[in-house]
């Protein structure tokens, strides 16, 4: 998710006005910390997990405005754009999905942000607005922030014992494992999950 964003979404908010974009993408990533973390601070059960649904249908709303422009204009761009919207909307889907029901809540919340690029550059591409360089710029900005920070919030934290299988006093869990041995491991899967997803988004980019 990291990747495609730095590799598609940040060059293409900054193309269409450098500073704008990138004061777009300071507010989105300012807006969904803010989002997610005036949320999990309510109390509730599941709180972490529930503004992902929320904060992945701003930055497709604000993402679906400008694809439905930029197709508008360039409809040619056909594979590069949809292998960058794949490439980041696949994964983010799945690390939603597998969160929510983590938290023991539904997944279907995320047919929202699913849908939201459709429903928002549908009627942009048929109305064909004139090109307003700083606006694409501050929106798509904002919806790469929003969508960055979701990207970082899903980075494996294995110094964090939330989520480990639990340990007895000796420091081993009920199959004998020790605890030191099995943060261990998580941590090297961690990397390497990390890692060949990112060359998995540059190989794709690389063949078009």
């Amino acid at each position: 998710m990291i990747t495609s964003t730095t590799l598609f979404l940040v060059p293409n908010a900054i193309s269409h006005h450098a500073a704008l974009g990138g004061l777009g993408i300071a507010i989105g990533i300012v807006g969904g910390f803010s989002i997610h973390t005036l949320h999990a601070g309510s109390g509730h059960a599941g709180g972490a997990a529930r503004p992902v649904a929320w904060e992945l249908t701003l930055h497709a709303l604000g993402a679906g405005f400008v694809i439905g422009a930029v197709y508008a204009a360039m409809p040619a761009l056909g594979p590069t754009l949809g292998l960058a919207i794949v490439s980041h909307k696949a994964p983010a889907g799945y690390a939603a999905a597998r969160r929510l029901r983590r938290h023991d809540r539904s997944a279907l919340p995320l047919l929202l942000p699913a849908a939201a690029v459709g429903l928002a550059a549908l009627p942009v591409g048929l109305v064909d607005p004139p090109s307003m360089d700083g606006l694409h710029a501050l929106v798509f900005g904002a919806a790469t922030g929003i969508f960055l920070h979701v990207a970082i919030d899903f980075l494996p934290r294995c110094e964090w014992r939330h989520g480990f299988r639990p340990f007895t006093e000796d420091g081993a869990d009920n199959h004998g494992e020790l605890e030191g041995e099995h943060v261990h491991w998580l941590r090297w899967q961690a990397i390497a999950s990390t890692l060949l997803g990112g060359v998995a988004v540059v190989v794709a980019w690389g063949l078009l």
